[in-house]
């Protein structure tokens, strides 16, 4: 029997405004957080707000309009764990969300956040 992790059924607008107040600390805005978020889904703006409402992180990812190929060019550690050596998919994915958000709070430019 396999076990699912608890974050797989969480209402993802219920970690969201802890997204954005952790990268406000770092004097990032919104709409930087809004940009890495749609950068890696594929969301349109409309759309992000429109997964705000209603879904948990399983149905956010796997709705995804197109994941972001650049994402496996996300290295490091988040939770001390390496991001590129999780395997179970939808993990990696939250993980690879959690790391953008760090490297926006650490005050990386925004190009090399979204491997440009």
């Amino acid at each position: 029997m396999t076990t699912t992790h608890r974050i797989f059924s969480t209402s993802f607008a219920s970690v969201y405004p802890f997204y954005v107040a952790k990268a406000a600390k770092k004097g990032r805005k919104k709409s930087e957080v809004d940009q890495v978020i749609c950068w890696l889904t594929g969301y349109t703006q409309k759309q992000l707000e429109g997964q705000l409402k209603k879904t948990d992180f399983e149905t956010f990812f796997k709705n995804a309009p197109r994941l972001n190929p650049a994402r496996k060019q996300i290295k490091g550690v988040v939770c001390g764990v390496r991001v590129e050596d999780i395997e179970d998919p939808l993990m990696r994915e939250i993980r690879y969300l959690d790391k953008l958000v760090d490297e926006l709070a650490k005050g990386k430019p925004m190009e090399k956040i979204l491997r440009a």
